[in-house]
């Protein structure tokens, strides 16, 4: 069939267009990111009497890029769609589609389809090789400027609390320091509870190491009730967290790969930590080849217009300014849910939807009538 190849030709030639387009402004803002986050890592490694050496911080921006590069994804795939209907448009390769018959839903479909694709990649392939990357950043720059951090969020005069589940029933954990990850906790103070809810013991210790299934408590006083303290140079308190999961789980959302979020989402709950923070970003990543779409969607809005119109300069800065729109306000959306005041679904998708449902209007209306 004759016209049937023809229409998958054109698909083709599209679909690569697009395609390259988009992979090439995507590297193009990776390497324009890879120098700022170079010259923040620098500027923090300053601060440090320690001399760090310069290819260790260059490997460290290296293996931070994929996580950050995974926000700007929509931002290529905006500017490059808006690239090459402005190339499609000046070699009036769109005008002879049009009086061939070619609605501009074909001509889309290409794209959308490739963006779509493009997101499904980024999601099941790419965020898995950022998140190992960023954990073991995280690790490196720990090393290398004496700083461990852990999501245990530490204020500095209350220090850091945690919830948690054990064999021997639910405790709560007070310490004054969080150290290797959360992985370690100097200045601790443990509420140990019974299987009926009723305060059993109160440990004061020195340090608290967590291994397999437990916390080793080092140098505690342990207080239980209607007990003198007894002192003890290690005393154990069971948990279920491991050591793998908190130092994946508890570290930054970004060293978390999407097939790992569902399984800490668990986890934090079970240990009595917020998991909004980790259900907003499973979200998101689940949302993500749609908004590239949306991307899309927004980019023809603005770009289909012959140049023998004019105003094609307007027109370009009045999708990115549109695109922009689109993040604060998903940025907007992310923020109530991690606020506790949406949910992790609503902040994601409801900014797809409304941000596509405008696109569509405005297509329909320039372009059927």
């Amino acid at each position: 069939m004759p016209g049937i190849s023809a229409v998958g030709t054109l698909a083709r030639y599209f679909s690569l267009r697009f395609l390259i387009a988009m992979v090439a402004m995507f590297v193009i803002c990776c390497v324009l990111i890879f120098f700022v986050d170079l010259i923040e890592i620098l500027r923090r490694a300053g601060k440090y009497s320690g001399d760090v050496p310069g290819f260790l911080l260059a490997w460290i921006t290296l293996l931070r890029l994929p996580s950050f590069s995974e926000l700007i994804l929509p931002f290529a795939v905006l500017i490059g769609t808006i690239g090459v209907f402005l190339m499609l448009n000046r070699s009036s390769e769109l005008v002879v589609l049009r009086a061939a018959g070619v609605s501009v839903w074909q001509f889309c479909l290409p794209a959308m389809v490739v963006a779509f694709l493009l997101g499904v990649a980024f999601i099941l392939l790419y965020n898995p090789v950022g998140a190992l990357a960023r954990g073991e950043a995280e690790r490196l720059y720990a090393l290398a400027f004496d700083r461990d951090e852990s999501l245990l969020k530490a204020n500095k005069n209350a220090g850091a609390w945690l919830r948690q589940d054990g064999v021997d029933g639910q405790s709560v954990i007070h310490s004054l320091r969080v150290l290797n990850q959360g992985l370690e906790l100097g200045g601790v103070t443990v509420f140990q509870y019974d299987k009926d809810q009723g305060l059993s013991e109160r440990i004061e210790a020195a340090k608290a190491v967590l291994k397999d299934g437990r916390w080793e408590l080092q140098d505690a006083w342990v207080s239980a009730v209607g007990q003198e303290p007894a002192h003890y140079e290690s005393y154990i308190l069971s948990t279920y967290l491991t050591p793998t999961q908190v130092r994946d789980s508890l570290g930054t959302v970004f060293s978390i790969s999407f097939w790992d979020l569902p399984n800490f989402i668990q986890i934090a709950e079970r240990a009595g930590l917020p998991a909004t923070q980790y259900r907003v970003q499973y979200q998101l990543l689940l949302s993500r080849p749609f908004v590239l779409v949306t991307m899309v969607l927004i980019a023809a809005t603005c770009s289909l217009r012959s140049f023998r119109f004019g105003k094609i300069q307007l027109n370009a800065m009045v999708g990115l300014a549109a695109g922009f729109g689109f993040f604060v306000f998903a940025e907007v959306s992310r923020n109530f849910a991690m606020s506790g005041l949406t949910s992790a679904v609503a902040a994601a998708w409801v900014p797809v939807i409304v941000a596509a449902s405008l696109a569509l209007t405005v297509l329909l209306y320039k372009e059927d009538g």
